[in-house]
């Protein structure tokens, strides 16, 4: 019997227990009595809670419109990239370097903090003294210089990194390696505009390639060096963490000019050459494929070099030339070779199969055919380079209703770049911004509107909107698909402009009209991305923008809201948010 009321008693204590955490909470989201405690005391509730409880009391207390300050991460998240995480990543599969790819964890898994700067981090050396050098302390990591130091990738000289321009390949320089290129390839004239580096090291073949007007996205995994992509974007230079294992590449089909490995150490023909068949997705018709190192031509080899130029016949693939070890084919411009292939075995795509699907879509082994996106998409087909920016491509037109769409939002971000700049006073154009974000880019308007400032756009399209990143390329622009339910693919402090046109069409189901993931969430996942001393710009409604000026402030931004142009017809506002240092 004793026994019994001890159980009970305990019972009792348990329950009390519970229902005073419940009412308590229910008292802080609910009640004045919450504002005050959170504008007091906020920091140690933050600090008594964890995990999952912990951040659904932050964003709960937000979303309530009260005064919380989101905590900062600890020191050692200094690089914490929640989709590349090598302590979550070592844990899964090793074939076709799934644990290599991309693998976000779940909502409530993800950290709910800010992360904060390395010590001793300065502001970012101004473009284009950055292509040459940057700050040791903003990413102070040895390894590529002492490995790779006298290959010409890079040295430690005082306070400084500094990028001599060589690679692997071309240990002399890449000014030097693109000047061979150019003697088979139309480097100059505008007739190459869009490139993908493939395991790129710390890009200097895209950064040497801006000065022929090409725009070269630069992609590798983040792996034992710990800071190749990351290092090519504090220099200044388009780059992107990426993994080229099971799943399709986030671009849609034929948006590069021309794409380049050096030593990169892709194995194209293993896995039924699925890797060189990605890469012929992705490669515009008529478009040039550059491989320089292993295996062409490589001691011991041999066997992998002649299954690889077995490959590139198959496809129809034209060899310009073979110099010394590096190759360099040329696409075909249509389907005809292919259609005859296919009639001794080589498998192309259905004409159903939608070629531009690329968010998560596994990789085929199926050939796509370059008539499966209607139009005029080779490489001398489409017009040169500047004027392909804004002649309106074949793939708008394909677009229900949006060819003279095109048209007017190449207008209409004209004059809204411009009153950013003259009315609102925003460092666009200045040596203050590089490296730029547009969250929402639709047909790269506002990139295109920026063309002649000394920048660089990463154009994201919503995986969940209009697929207009064709466009995007087929205009002479970059970008990436995404969904902003997600971290981005890139290492902290990284971009010194976000732009973004409707936040709540990034977060919201468009059917339901229910949220897909919180505000907070995303604004955190910006300042993870944004450098100190960097700017966020959000067009959205007088209700969204309300909305995020608040969960601005507890992320600790300063903001101004702002009339939009006269010329708007639209019903909103403009958020300005500056991270601080």
């Amino acid at each position: 019997m004793d026994l019994i009321k001890r159980q009970c008693r305990f019972l009792d204590i348990v329950s009390l227990l519970l229902f005073t955490v419940i009412f308590s909470f229910l008292i802080l989201v609910l009640t004045p009595f919450g504002d005050s405690f959170a504008a007091s005391g906020s920091q140690a509730l933050v600090t008594t809670t964890v995990g999952a409880t912990r951040r659904h009391h932050i964003i709960a207390l937000i979303d309530a419109g009260l005064n919380v300050t989101v905590p900062l991460c600890n020191s050692d998240t200094v690089d914490y990239m929640p989709c590349e995480d090598p302590n979550r990543n070592r844990l899964l599969g090793r074939e076709m370097n799934y644990y290599r790819e991309r693998h976000c964890p779940a909502p409530e898994e993800r950290a709910l903090c800010l992360v904060p700067p390395p010590r001793g981090y300065n502001v970012p050396i101004k473009w284009p003294d950055s292509l040459y050098k940057i700050w040791h302390e903003n990413m102070p990591y040895n390894k590529l210089a002492d490995r790779k130091g006298h290959q010409g990738w890079m040295k430690k000289e005082g306070p400084h990194f500094i990028f001599p321009g060589g690679g692997t390949m071309f240990p002399d320089g890449a000014v030097k390696y693109i000047e061979q290129l150019e003697q088979y390839i139309p480097i100059s004239g505008g007739v190459i505009r869009t490139a993908l580096d493939m395991g790129c090291g710390v890009a200097s073949f895209g950064g040497y390639l801006l000065a022929k007007d090409i725009l070269t996205l630069s992609f590798a995994p983040r792996d034992s060096h710990k800071s190749q992509i990351q290092f090519a974007l504090e220099r200044g230079i388009p780059a992107f963490v990426l993994m080229l294992g099971t799943r399709r590449l986030p671009f849609p089909a034929f948006s590069f000019d021309l794409i380049h490995c050096s030593r990169c150490l892709i194995p194209y023909t293993a896995y039924n050459a699925t890797y060189f068949i990605e890469v012929d997705r992705l490669l515009r018709p008529g478009g040039y494929l550059v491989i320089s190192g292993p295996p062409v031509h490589w001691k011991g080899l041999d066997k992998e070099w002649q299954e690889l130029q077995a490959v590139a016949k198959a496809l129809c693939y034209e060899s310009v030339v073979v110099d010394g070890s590096t190759v360099i084919w040329k696409k075909p411009v249509d389907d005809s070779c292919l259609e005859a292939q296919n009639q001794n075995g080589l498998k192309l795509c259905r004409k159903s199969d939608d070629p531009s699907s690329a968010w998560y879509v596994k990789l085929k082994k199926c050939v796509t055919r370059s008539s499966s996106v209607n139009g005029k998409l080779a490489v001398g087909e489409i017009p040169k380079w500047p004027l392909r920016l804004t002649k309106s491509p074949s793939r708008a037109a394909l677009i229900q209703n949006e060819n003279d769409g095109f048209e007017m939002d190449t207008r209409v971000w004209e004059r809204r770049v411009s009153y950013y700049k003259k009315t609102l006073n925003l460092k666009l154009g200045t040596e203050a911004v590089r490296n730029v974000m547009d969250m929402n880019a639709y047909f790269g308007g506002f990139a295109a509107a920026l063309i002649s400032d000394p920048v660089w756009v990463m154009n994201v399209v919503p995986q969940n909107k209009l697929s207009t990143l064709g466009v995007i390329f087929d205009r002479g622009l970059i970008g990436v698909y995404h969904d902003w339910c997600e971290p981005f693919s890139s290492y902290p402090r990284t971009y010194d402009f976000i732009h973004v046109y409707s936040v709540e069409s990034l977060v919201r189901d468009p059917v339901t009209r229910k949220y897909r993931c919180s505000i907070v969430d995303m604004m955190v996942e910006i300042d993870r991305l944004l450098r100190p001393e960097g700017t966020l710009v959000i067009r959205d409604s007088p209700e969204m923008i309300k909305k995020v000026n608040h969960v601005a402030s507890s992320v600790r931004w300063e903001s101004t809201i702002h009339d939009t142009e006269p010329e708007s017809n639209g019903n909103e506002q403009i958020l300005v948010a500056t991270k601080l240092l």
